[in-house]
């Protein structure tokens, strides 16, 4: 199956799906937001990450940044913060440029490493995409770049990986065209969620919608 341009989500939700679902719905669906520090920080991150969008050539390795991607397989687009070309035999041809190259996604975050796979799926999309977009061989390693410890983190991107990428990704579809936003599942991350204000994870987990509605007009008359 190929998907429709107009029909693409974007590839970052990925990560937003896998730490809360509702999270991802609110977001991508009823287009809610609501910035704390941490998504404050990750912005302006990023930007300083893409602003060059361009080629930097360091001796045998190519430098892209703000590189686009998409995937009709897939269904999917997005930016990728940083691609790594490496010169290589078993690489593919490049416009303008001499010789064949591997490409190697790197991703970029403010904080730590997580807990959950949520940086190592959105990686891993990454590579997904740039395989077909650029009929190259299977990427079999790609790097989590983190802020706060500072360091590059090497990420296997093997078929099971591969695989949870592709059922979540469908699962993302399947609840986009429906328009359906899952209910509160509550968690210790709810507290750090940027959404805790518009998702209502206590309020929501014990009334139904609708009571909440009633209530607060109660309350206002």
């Amino acid at each position: 199956m190929e998907y429709k341009e107009e029909d693409y989500l974007q590839l970052s939700g990925i990560q937003h799906f896998a730490f809360c679902r509702r999270q991802w719905a609110l977001i991508h669906i009823e287009n809610q937001w609501n910035e704390n520090l941490r998504t404050v920080q990750g912005r302006i991150l990023h930007s300083s990450v893409h602003d060059s969008k361009s080629f930097e050539k360091r001796g045998s390795l190519l430098i892209s940044r703000g590189m686009p991607v998409s995937s009709r397989t897939l269904g999917i687009s997005g930016i990728c913060d940083v691609v790594e070309f490496r010169e290589s035999k078993d690489g593919v041809k490049l416009h303008n440029r001499n010789g064949t190259w591997l490409p190697v996604p790197v991703e970029y975050k403010k904080g730590k490493p997580k807990d959950n796979d949520s940086d190592n799926l959105q990686l891993c999309c990454q590579a997904m995409c740039i395989e077909e977009m650029l009929l190259c061989p299977t990427i079999e390693n790609a790097f989590l770049y983190y802020g706060e410890p500072v360091k590059r983190v090497a990420v296997s991107l093997d078929n099971e990986l591969r695989d949870k990428c592709k059922k979540m990704i469908e699962e993302m579809h399947t609840l986009f065209e429906k328009r359906y936003t899952p209910i509160v599942k509550m968690s210790k991350s709810c507290n750090a969620c940027s959404l805790k204000d518009i998702c209502l994870p206590k309020i929501m987990k014990t009334k139904k919608a609708s009571e909440y509605i009633k209530m607060r007009l109660g309350e206002l008359s």
